[in-house]
This record gives structure tokens, C-alpha cells and sequence, in this order.
């Protein structure tokens, strides 16, 4: 009966630390995986850019993040932004203020965020912090993210992430937009469109189409089933001199979308995901721009 007892013992204390051992690792590893992420994130943002390791991005740039709810009491919402006050600057410690429309765009409550600056980009931390200051009784929702880039205190550029339906899955990119809502740039982040077909999306003679394109031209992009221009395809793929490839570049910018050969869906699914993503972001920031002057609202962006 002793040896019984001693062996359940030994096997529960076993247990017990293996779990704690597992617990440990795991807390270990999920932070330097979101700490991976966040810095594949930023060098795709910078790399949107024009920005790399040969050619970092100089101090006056900075990262403004702005972050989308919906907040729901009883039948009424309300869309509110989590926006910095402060600087902005990376180690710097900044305000936060969340910025809550009605649904006709005006101006319902301001209210101070307590967060701190290196917590912000944590679902978890931010969601609590958001929550804490919308009140009881409300549905939090988290909408989206999305970055205002300065440089002096000058915009430069927007930089927005999402998500649409691709022709089996969820297709994830990164755009980049300069302040007058033209193309600057695209990324595509994740999808899981046939090898050989649909992934092609992620080629620069297919995704670098949108590059230039002006807000206008945008918001009617369609896709077309004809051959691409080789010459088209060499600047898309930069296998030419930069002053051809700016030249054929520019002939091009009106045009609408090639589609990939064999793959028109995956390549419409591209195509109407980013013109609504665009759609949608100018019209959001458009009002809270708005907003922001007419309540002299001071904010880092």
C-alpha cells in the first residue's frame, strides 16, 4: 500500500512539473513569436515604403498606429478609435484618446485611454484598456488596424492590413497608400490559392499592377482576361532601366487589372478585395479627419 501511494505520488508530482516546465515554455515562446511577427510586420511596412536594412528608415519617420472598435449599447453602436496623442515616437511615452462617432459621423465622447505605449500593440492589453474605458454594459468589438506614417510631422503615407475571400481561402495583405489615396504599394501576407494558379498573386508582375494607381482609378478597378504586355511584365518585374520602367509604368497606371492565366477568380478576389479595402479606409478617415479639426482635437498625426 506504501509503494502505492509513494508511486502516485512520485507520478503526480511528475505531472506537475512537466506542466509547469510546458507552462513556462510556452509563455517563452508565444511572446517571441508575436515578437517575430511584429517584426516581420514592420519590414514588410517599411519595405512598402522604400525602406530596408541597405537603407533604414530615418527618425523623423514615424508610425502613428490607429486602431478601429465597434462599441454596441442596447440597438445603438457607435465606432470608435484608439489614436495617440502623443509623439508617436517609439520609447517615448505617449497618450491615447478614444475618439467614438455615431453612425452619421459625429463626434459622441472623447475619453482618455490609460495604456501603456509598448502594451498598445497587444490584442489582449489593448482590448482591456479599451473596454475598461467604454464602460459597462457595452459589446467591444475590435474592427482594425491601421498605420498614419510622418515624417517631420508631415504625412507621407497610410498603411493598411486585411483580410478577404480568396478562391479557397482567406487571402491576407498589406497596402500602401500616399496621402491622397494612391497605390504606393502592395504585399501579399498570407493565402492558400493553388500553387502554379492563384498563388501567383504574390508575383511582382501581378501584385506591382496596382503600384501608381490613383484613388480615382481605384474605385473602378476591374479585371481583364487579356494577355500581358511583356513589356508591361519586364517594368512590373523590374527586369528593365528605371527611367523604361517608369516610363511604361506610367502608360499603364489608368489600366485595369490582367488577370493571371487560369486563375481569374483568385485574381478578381485581389482585385475587388483592395478596391473595397481602399473604399472603405478613405471614407473612415476622411470623417474622423473631420471630426478631429472640427473639435480641435490634437493628435500626433
Amino acid at each position: 500500500m506504501k509503494d502505492i501511494v509513494s508511486i502516485v505520488f512520485r507520478l503526480t508530482l511528475t505531472c506537475l512539473m512537466a506542466a509547469t516546465v510546458m507552462g513556462v515554455a510556452f509563455i517563452v515562446t508565444n511572446k517571441a513569436k508575436k515578437h517575430n511577427e511584429h517584426v516581420r510586420e514592420e519590414r514588410t511596412m517599411y519595405a512598402l515604403l522604400g525602406y530596408s536594412e541597405a537603407k533604414p528608415a530615418p527618425a523623423s519617420v514615424v508610425l502613428h498606429q490607429i486602431y478601429r472598435y465597434i462599441i454596441t449599447e442596447g440597438e445603438v453602436q457607435f465606432v470608435s478609435y484608439l489614436i495617440p496623442t502623443g509623439s508617436g515616437k517609439p520609447g517615448v511615452s505617449n497618450a491615447y484618446s478614444l475618439v467614438s462617432l455615431d453612425l452619421q459621423g459625429k463626434l459622441v465622447d472623447q475619453k482618455p485611454v490609460a495604456i501603456d505605449g509598448e502594451k498598445i500593440r497587444g490584442r489582449e492589453d489593448r482590448d482591456k484598456a479599451v473596454i475598461a474605458v467604454a464602460g459597462s454594459g457595452k459589446d467591444v468589438r475590435f474592427a482594425d488596424h491601421t498605420i498614419i506614417v510622418t515624417e517631420n510631422g508631415k504625412r507621407i503615407a497610410y498603411l493598411l492590413g486585411g483580410k478577404f475571400p480568396g478562391f479557397k481561402t482567406f487571402i491576407g495583405v498589406m497596402l500602401a497608400l500616399d496621402p491622397q489615396y494612391t497605390m504606393v504599394g502592395m504585399e501579399i501576407l498570407e493565402h492558400e490559392e493553388d500553387p502554379g494558379l492563384g498563388a501567383e498573386i504574390e508575383q511582382d508582375y501581378f501584385k506591382n499592377q496596382f503600384q501608381g494607381k490613383a484613388f480615382s482609378t481605384l474605385k473602378g478597378l476591374k479585371v481583364v482576361k487579356e494577355p500581358l504586355p511583356a513589356e508591361y511584365q519586364q517594368a512590373l518585374e523590374g527586369g528593365i532601366a528605371e527611367a523604361d520602367m517608369a516610363r511604361i509604368m506610367e502608360q499603364y497606371k489608368e489600366k485595369d487589372i490582367y488577370a493571371l492565366t487560369g486563375a481569374t477568380i483568385s485574381s478578381r478576389s485581389v482585385t475587388d478585395g483592395v478596391k473595397g479595402m481602399v473604399k472603405k479606409f478613405a471614407y473612415r478617415l476622411d470623417i474622423l479627419d473631420k471630426v478631429l479639426k472640427e473639435q480641435q482635437i490634437a493628435v500626433s498625426f
